[in-house]
């Protein structure tokens, strides 16, 4: 009878140390809710290869692409805004790493902590800390998981047009609108091809960074950067004057529209992120260096500003099990060289397949080179360094200024819309 005992109270002990192990392996399933803004080019390529990938490893979870198109994700981002402040969020989506993601859904505890799955993954040190530091609170919890590093500061051409129109890429936006502009102006090309706001508040943050050099630029965000001084006045006059060099029917384009006056030959220049590479790659199937090339915006030679897309695990999400598992995936240096090399970025996690030049051509190689040796700075137009509050109102002010080019006035506006939202 004893030794029965002894038998069931080891039988129990042995079960109980099971269970938990069960339960962490119990394969998720169920449906599994993805949103994102990410409905064309490289980046649908992308997150479509990624689910694909996914759904192979994890059959029993049925995904749910629910990109919403429109504006750089402004459409998205109202439909999420009210999804999530209505008690019905997705079971995870894509935001952008930095102040966009605290001043939002961080601050207002709406995501949860995810240390343990960076502590299990070894994350802590395979993510730059550079980027930990975007997507963690005071108190060193992080909340999301980053898929990508991409550089908002590209100047896009194709070689051959430049040769056969007599210029070369401009080291400085003064070069670019006293000679590169005149130059094209006069054979009917259009110097730069500009699309709707949000790119041309992507455009002003190259100009800014390259009249400002990245000292200067940083200044913006933390308050040593007066916004009412001449120096930002002129940073602002000097985008006037590259504006007067771009296309007139700016607000009817998409990026993609913008980024395809290029390929085709009706303009010279576009400043657009690397997601462009994807747009050149995989939609125009051209090849990197022949039918399009790169290099830093005038002026910011030396300085890679950078933005980074991330996914998390919003409070009450319908299934955390499968997000966790999606989360891990995406993570994981299977996933990472599955997605950038389509989307047109750099893998956020530093053990990814970089130097396999099969999966990451010149253009990445190029590209990671300035990434770990360049001076760093955040991107304004994709939430990096100010919140989306401020990003609402500085697309107002520059929707303003397209209109009426009053330098003065649109410094003004975006200092005190800077103490409205607190962000300087």
């Amino acid at each position: 009878m004893k030794r029965f005992s002894i038998f069931l109270l080891v039988f129990a002990v042995a079960l109980l140390s099971l269970m938990p192990a069960a339960a962490q392996d119990e394969a998720p399933s169920g449906d599994l809710e993805i949103f994102s803004w990410w409905v064309g080019g490289g980046e649908a390529a992308g997150l479509e290869a990624l689910i694909e990938d996914f759904a192979a490893k994890y059959p029993d979870v049925n995904v749910i692409n629910a990109a919403v198109a429109g504006g750089a994700g402004v459409n998205a981002t109202a439909v999420l805004t009210s999804r999530m402040l209505g008690g019905d969020p997705p079971d995870t989506f894509q935001w952008h790493a930095g102040e966009e993601l605290s001043s939002i859904w961080v601050r207002a505890g709406l995501l949860e902590p995810l240390n343990d799955m960076y502590e299990e993954n070894g994350w802590f040190e395979a993510f730059p800390q550079g980027l930990l530091d975007l997507i963690s609170d005071d108190e060193g919890n992080v909340y999301v998981v980053p898929v990508n590093i991409h550089r908002s500061n590209v100047m896009w051409y194709v070689p051959g047009n430049l040769e056969e129109w007599g210029v070369t890429v401009p080291a400085s936006w003064d070069e670019f609108v006293n000679e590169t502009c005149p130059t094209l102006q006069e054979q009917g090309v259009t110097p730069i091809s500009v699309g709707e706001t949000w790119t041309q508040v992507h455009l002003w943050e190259s100009v800014a960074l390259g009249v400002l050099g990245p000292e200067g630029y940083a200044g913006l965000w933390d308050g040593s950067t007066d916004w009412t001084s001449d120096t930002v006045t002129s940073v602002f006059e000097t985008f006037g004057q590259v504006l007067d060099c771009a296309n007139e029917d700016m607000s009817a384009l998409s990026w993609q529209d913008a980024s395809q006056m290029v390929a085709e030959g009706s303009a010279a220049f576009n400043i657009m992120g690397d997601w462009a590479a994807g747009l050149f790659l995989v939609d125009l199937g051209l090849v990197a260096d022949e039918g399009f090339a790169w290099a830093p915006s005038p002026g910011t030679e030396g300085t890679f500003m950078m933005l980074s897309d991330t996914f998390g695990l919003p409070v009450g999400a319908p299934n955390a099990g499968a997000v966790r598992a999606w989360l891990n995936y995406l993570g994981s240096v299977e996933a990472q060289d599955i997605f950038n090399p389509l989307k047109g970025s750099l893998p956020a996690n530093t053990q990814a397949d970089i130097s396999n030049e099969e999966l990451y051509n010149v253009y990445f190689q190029d590209a990671y080179n300035d990434w770990t040796s360049n001076e760093i700075a955040g991107s304004l137009a994709h939430g990096v360094v100010a919140s989306r509050a401020f990003m609402n109102g500085f697309n107002d002010i520059i929707a303003s200024f397209a209109a009426d080019h009053d330098a003065t006035s649109a410094a003004a506006n975006a200092a005190i819309l800077g103490l409205q939202t607190g962000d300087f």
